[in-house]
């Protein structure tokens, strides 16, 4: 028996259901028979799905159903949900759709703290296919934020997210900025995460988009992401117009507020790049500020004496003082001083940081001006690997690579009974042949060879629901045992996708190298992806068999993937 003979059966059941009931007995608060209205709407759901005909047969009825049922008890708010539920999977009108997102809407005001969690979660699930009827409940849902049980405030926070959109997006930040200030901890990296990513999409202008950033880098810096700091410093590189702008507020911000590391560390990178138009005359576009020299090394000192300063940020902070040796009119003596005391600190990379620019001083002197100059504009876009070249070769110079990159051995993962029980868990492999020389070297950043075009063809190896993994590979003709393979995630679904790991492993003849990944979420409706590195060593040249395992949060649910991928191009090995 098909769907086209059960379907009008069942809707003929489910229409004397709800117009006159069989019996009195099996009501519940004034609903006939709930439980068998239930199960007629999960099997409809189940027969109409993907089936034309038997929705159109079932249309009406929902309709009916959604409107006569009372909702005051528990009873008829669960025939309500399931018959949202059916008009979500089956092929329902229009008009339906936008009901059924009316009914949840109405859930939203409900006093029973679950029905409300269901209707935030149903909204996550249908903010992809009829985000205009979604939007129409976003004071509902921005007024959820407020809620004191910890799970509601979480999806109300997924879903304000999710309806943020180039029209309401100023609105939007403002009041997920609010909720910010006052959020549970455990929601603030998920929040400050939420807005750089909205207002990287749908910023209205430049200038809007620094101060966001700034005033989540000034309320929560310490639980944005990692990539903000880079972010922030591109953004304000490209806008040579906001330069002055963008320096002052900084400078502002800092002498506020030291503890905020990731400000701190953009403040910094400013005042070092931009300092000069710090102490030259008034901004238009903001108050009045006189700051004179001693009192920007004052502060730049501050910073490096300070016990909440991290290593990195101390980076940066040496960094700008001998870049502002540059930049600056007066004396330069205090500068020399404060960078040779670091010569003898313990944190190796601000020792090595510290001597090579005694060395500039003491013997290229003449060469200063030249290699401290500011920042070129970096390009976006690109190549996988030309991005990583390029990162290295600014890593000297530019303070989001004072941070050295060490091994990721904790990232040489061991995925148990993978691939008939092989693990990664090898040593790195070597690195690849460093240009020669030493301190000046590095300052100098001389180049070394560069790779090749990438000639082997790129793989896509997952796919769900708008979520795609593909694999780049590089061969390095200096290291042929080697195999760089890039790893993009992207995400064309209406739902970002959250805490996303990708973890890897290969048999036991091989050496794999995890490096870190550019981030943990992916935007929705394809906004910037996550890449990561993998680095495998074949000395043998023997076919490469590598298992991924997936891990992240979409549409409000966790997922998990494990396969195997066993077609790579032969030249990925031979």
């Amino acid at each position: 028996m098909n769907a086209t003979m059960v379907v009008p059966q069942l809707v003929k059941i489910l229409r004397t259901l709800v117009t006159t009931g069989y019996s009195t007995e099996h009501s519940i608060s004034g609903v006939s028979d709930p439980f068998l209205q239930v199960r007629i709407l999960r099997l409809l759901r189940i027969l109409g799905r993907n089936h034309e005909e038997s929705s159109e047969t079932m249309n009406d009825l929902l309709a009916q159903v959604a409107t006569n049922t009372d909702t005051s008890r528990n009873a008829g708010s669960a025939v309500l949900f399931e018959t949202v539920l059916t008009i979500m999977d089956i092929r329902s009108a229009p008009g339906l759709r936008v009901l059924a997102v009316n009914i949840l809407g109405r859930f939203l005001l409900n006093n029973d703290k679950n029905i409300r969690y269901v209707a935030l979660t149903s909204l996550l699930r249908m903010v992809q296919s009829d985000h205009s009827a979604v939007q129409r409940h976003r004071p509902t849902v921005v007024e959820c934020l407020r809620e004191p049980d910890a799970s509601l405030s979480r999806r109300a926070l997924e879903l304000s997210l999710a309806l943020v959109n180039s029209s309401n997006v100023r609105a939007m930040t403002q009041e997920l900025q609010s909720f910010l200030e006052s959020c549970p901890p455990d929601l603030r990296a998920d929040c400050a995460s939420g807005i750089l990513l909205a207002a990287e999409r749908f910023a209205p202008t430049k200038r809007w988009h620094i101060d966001t950033i700034l005033r989540v880098l000034t309320t929560a810096g310490i639980y944005v992401r990692d990539d903000a700091v880079a972010n922030l410093t591109q953004l304000i590189g490209e806008a040579q117009e906001l330069h002055a702008y963008s320096v002052r507020r900084l400078y502002s911000a800092l002498a506020e507020d030291i503890s905020q590391q990731p400000l701190v560390q953009v403040a910094a990178w400013c005042i070092g790049e931009y300092g000069d138009l710090l102490l030259e005359g008034s901004c238009e576009e903001t108050e009045p500020l006189q700051v004179e020299e001693e009192e920007v090394l004052a502060l730049l000192e501050k910073v490096l004496q300070s016990h909440v300063s991290q290593p990195a940020t101390r980076g940066y902070a040496l960094t700008a003082l001998m870049k502002l040796s540059t930049r600056l009119r007066g004396d330069s003596n205090r500068i020399r001083q404060v960078v040779s005391i670091y010569g003898s600190c313990l944190d190796v990379e601000l020792q090595q940081r510290a001597v090579e620019y005694n060395t500039l001083f003491q013997k290229y002197d003449h060469m200063r001006a030249a290699i401290l100059e500011k920042m070129p504009l970096v390009e976006r876009g690109g190549s996988q690997v030309d991005g990583e070249a390029k990162e290295s070769k600014e890593a000297q110079l530019s303070e989001t690579a004072l941070v050295s990159t060490e091994p990721q051995a904790s990232k040489l993962l061991d995925l148990l009974d993978l691939l008939d029980g092989t693990s990664g868990d090898a040593q790195p492999p070597p690195p690849l042949d460093p240009s020669p020389g030493g301190a000046l070297v590095h300052l100098l950043d001389l180049p070394g060879a560069p790779l090749p075009p990438p000639s082997i063809p790129n793989l896509r190896v997952f796919e769900r629901e708008g979520l795609q993994l593909n694999l780049s590979f590089v061969r390095p003709s200096g290291t042929p045992t080697l195999l760089l393979i890039m790893v993009t995630a992207t995400n064309t679904s209406g739902a970002d996708v959250t805490h996303f790991i990708c973890q890897a492993a290969v048999p036991k003849s091989f050496q794999l190298q995890l490096q870190a990944p550019s981030g943990d979420t992916l935007p929705a409706q394809g906004g910037l992806p996550v890449t990561q590195l993998l680095r495998i060593l074949n000395p043998n040249k023997a076919p490469l068999r590598l298992k991924l395992r997936l891990t992240y949060n979409h549409f409000g649910q966790s997922v998990q993937e494990i396969f195997e991928v066993n077609n790579l191009p032969v030249e990925t090995w031979q």
